[in-house]
């Protein structure tokens, strides 16, 4: 028995050496070999000569100390090849993960636990329409196209895998079999689609109404979805005499659906399969620009400044670049520099010799979600107008990685796609232990036929490319051309800000927004009548638009575009704007003529506008506090200039307090944990709106049936829920309460790095870094009521363009160039 054991003991010792060997392996794998030896391999050539197959002539690129290339080519095909090739260089790994995202092909490059998002993708389909826009493209966008296509796939003829991108060598790891195919011009035309899902609009609201109307009376509806507020500022005040729309058909005012007498029940979320690849949809989630006329800044002409707020991700969703045309000539017309998207031709946002442009999201209802009739006795046909007609079907084979393809099938109605059987919201079927599960028919408040399919009808599923707009701006000398390629942006609608070299500047609003016969967009409505068509598109040109206003300066923030007398329906669900209100404010209460310093005060302002209603209704109260931390804690709430800086221990405690204050106000309200609030300009007006009534019925907690509660009584649980909470991040020194060190911003790589290998996290992540502002703050740094603190969306980039000089214009840029 000695001696077994002896031999068991040396076993187990071997056993642990071999253990410890691969992780000592793997830590030099992770740690040593791929950051400092792999990852080298796919670092761009940027100095030299490189011969390259496909060139007119010599095309010169000079990159500064940034890394940001300007490309100097004699003609347009060598300007757009050359691009092709350089976003090559630096960002492969993230165009080709775009992509298959576009494509509906994750599972081609991540294998099977991709194929439900992919069948929804192929649902959509998105390379479907993006097919259609390539055959409807004119000549002069082809060949852009083309263009750009054969320079990715000059630079991919000499470079494979690990010489494209480090991720390579961890896809390997996890997609042995994965191989890289060319580039086509189908792949960047996918990436509006996926562009335009990331900006959708209200689906998610007019899910949560149908759902909430189950539990809700009209009141407590109107509430919960309260109008825009009269007193924050809307972007067009008033539009031309000449070009306001008069005799609007009566029908096409939105008619309310009557819901009262329909059966409801709990709660749903709103929740996307595309969460995962693009993120989830936050009403905060959008932009800030402003454009200020020579007569209110320092040097005499226009400034224009511009900060898209978008999921926070590594690499940067941008890629900064100068397009120039040695010669500028009706065949070479380019002299443009800004940011790209990599994957996509041209400049998205930015300036060229003689015009600037900027963009946030207008966010109009664009989509709607039809009930379909099913036929009883055949599940292929559909009811229109009384008939059974047959779904439009065809199949979709998704491949898989190291695997066996799987077929489905889509369907589609005169509306559009059928989602409910794979859109997690609308689903009624689920995996069998999911015993949380509640199909949408038994939680809607919406009257549904026995049997039944939700149908989408999106402006997005009907071919038209943004990118040729673009190209449009890219190119155009002033006003007038400007607006006539916005002519051209379809979809995903913008807030387009304008200013020239001639000190002008400018507003227009594109897009397809639809006028429907009946019914506002708010509800999933019936499709089996004409009732509630649409009937055609608001005219572009009675869309919302501006000129050199009569204030000098033209602010957007997801704020309401039209005036208040406009008389088509472009969305209820506009961000409530607070940041659009802090922006003007600002811009009216400039010491002095405006600079670029005060521009780069504005950007970084983190005035929270929840702070100057609540505080002061906080300082009024007597707190009988329960333990030291809170009196110290709210004394730092005394002086407090309601500014969220990384280093305020005020800020730290308020929005713990506004955190609690939200749940404790509102959670017990509501009839499922998948509709707690989770914060955003939204709950910030209802919250504004309650504090006028310190006795309204949703202060009340329904789990105390015994006492009533009121404003006070809240205000006072929450106040001591959120330093019991600060107590468990920091301690009990106050003093190290940060709000920069609660609300940090972790870069994650956007396909990688949340894969829940600590070593694949440590290689492609970059953070924390302390961060201050926040939701509906003009420094806006998203956070979740529901989650927690950690910044989950941010402002992109930051641009201000100078026309005293374009030169001296100024960005910044998240994580820069780099892939």
């Amino acid at each position: 028995m000695k001696k077994a054991g002896k031999y068991l003991g040396r076993f187990l010792i071997g056993v642990l050496i071999l253990a410890l060997i691969a992780v000592s392996a793997g830590l030099f794998y992770f740690k040593s070999y791929l950051p400092n030896t792999v990852a080298k391999e796919s670092f761009p050539k940027i100095d030299g000569e490189i011969q390259v197959t496909g060139l007119n002539d010599t095309v010169d690129i000079y990159r500064d100390a940034m890394g940001i290339p300007h490309i100097y080519a004699t003609t347009a095909h060598d300007l757009f090849f050359a691009q092709g090739y350089v976003h090559a260089q630096d960002r492969f790994w993230q165009m080709d993960s775009w992509r298959h995202i576009g494509s509906g092909e994750l599972s081609k490059m991540f294998g099977s636990a991709q194929v439900e998002t992919d069948a929804f993708l192929r649902t959509l389909g998105w390379r479907k329409t993006a097919e259609a826009e390539w055959e409807n493209l004119d000549p002069e966008s082809r060949a852009i196209l083309q263009a750009y296509t054969d320079g990715v796939n000059a630079y991919l003829k000499d470079h494979k895998d690990t010489a494209l991108s480090l991720e390579y060598a961890v896809l390997g790891l996890l997609s042995p079999a994965y191989e890289i195919e060319p580039w086509t011009p189908i792949h960047s035309l996918t990436w509006g689609k996926a562009m335009a899902w990331d900006l959708r609009g209200n689906m998610g609201e007019e899910i949560e109404r149908a759902v909430l109307l189950k539990t809700f009376t009209p009141e407590q509806m109107a509430q919960l979805f309260p109008a825009y507020p009269e007193d924050h500022p809307v972007i067009v005040n008033e539009m031309p005499a000449n070009e306001q729309a008069l005799n609007i058909p009566s029908d096409s005012e939105p008619i309310a659906f009557d819901y009262s007498q329909l059966p409801l029940d709990t709660v749903g979320h709103n929740a996307s399969l595309l969460d995962p690849v693009l993120g989830p949809w936050n009403d905060g989630i959008g932009s800030n620009s402003w454009a200020v006329s020579g007569e209110l800044t320092d040097t005499g002409m226009p400034y224009l400044a511009n900060d898209p707020h978008l999921g926070i991700q590594m690499p940067s969703i941008w890629y900064q670049v100068g397009l120039h045309c040695v010669e500028k000539s009706d065949d070479c017309p380019f002299e443009v520099a800004g940011f790209s998207f990599a994957g996509v031709p041209g400049v998205v946002i930015g300036h060229n010799d003689k015009i600037a442009w900027g963009f946030t999201n207008v966010g109009p209802d664009v989509m709607d979600l039809y009930i379909e009739r099913v036929n009883p006795e055949n599940p292929n046909q559909y009811e229109v107008n009384g008939e059974w007609v047959d779904f439009e079907t065809y199949e979709e084979i998704i491949d898989i990685v190291g695997g066996e393809p799987v077929t489905i099938t889509v369907k589609k109605t005169r509306h559009g796609p059928v989602i409910s059987d794979l859109y997690g919201p609308l689903m009624n079927e689920s995996d069998p232990e999911d015993t949380e599960f509640i199909p949408f028919k038994d939680r809607a408040g919406v009257e549904l036929p026995e049997q039944y399919v939700i149908a989408l009808q999106w402006t997005a599923l009907t071919p038209s490319t943004p990118f040729e707009a673009i190209w449009g701006f890219n190119k155009a000398q002033n006003w007038d051309e400007f607006r006539e390629a916005a002519r051209g942006f379809h979809v995903p609608a913008q807030n387009l800000i304008y200013a020239d070299v001639e000190g002008n500047i400018g507003y227009q609003m594109p897009g397809d927004i639809p006028i429907r016969k009946n019914g506002d967009g708010t509800l999933p409505v019936p499709g089996w009548t004409d009732e509630y068509e649409w009937t055609g598109f608001i005219p572009f040109e009675e869309l919302p638009y501006a000129f050199n206003p009569d204030e000098g300066f033209i602010v957007t923030a997801n704020n309401q575009v039209n005036p208040w007398d406009y008389p088509y329906l472009i969305t209820y669900d506009w961000d409530y704007g607070f940041r659009a209100n802090r922006i003007v404010e600002m811009i009216e209460s400039a010491p002095g003529k405006i600079d670029k310093a005060y521009i780069q005060q504005m950007h970084g302002d983190s005035f929270d506008s929840n702070a100057e209603v609540f505080v002061p209704i906080l300082l009024e109260m007597d707190f009988k506090f329960a333990k030291e931390t809170e009196a110290i804690a709210f004394d730092t709430l005394q002086n407090w200039d309601y500014q969220d800086r990384i280093d305020s221990t005020a800020a730290a405690v308020f929005n713990a307090f506004w955190r609690a204050f939200i749940q404790n106000t509102f959670n017990d309200e509501m009839p499922e944990e998948r509709y707690f609030p989770d914060g955003g300009s939204r709950w910030n007006e209802i919250m504004r709106h309650m504090a006028k009534n310190p006795n309204d019925p949703f202060w009340d907690d329904k789990s105390t049936p015994d006492v009533t509660e009121t404003m006070p009584d809240i205000i006072t649980k929450s106040f001591s829920d959120g330093i019991a909470e600060l107590e468990g991040i920091f301690g009990r020194n106050v003093e190290q309460w940060k709000w920069g060190e609660m609300h940090a911003a972790t870069f994650r790589n956007s396909t990688l790095g949340e894969s829940g290998v600590s070593l694949i996290e440590d290689l492609l992540n970059r953070g924390p870094f302390p961060t201050g502002g926040g939701d509906s703050i003009v420094n806006a740094t998203g956070w979740s009521v529901r989650d927690g603190y950690e910044t989950n969306w941010l402002p992109s980039m930051r641009m201000i363009v100078d026309f005293s000089d374009l030169n001296a214009s100024l960005t910044v840029h998240t994580t820069g160039q780099s892939g």
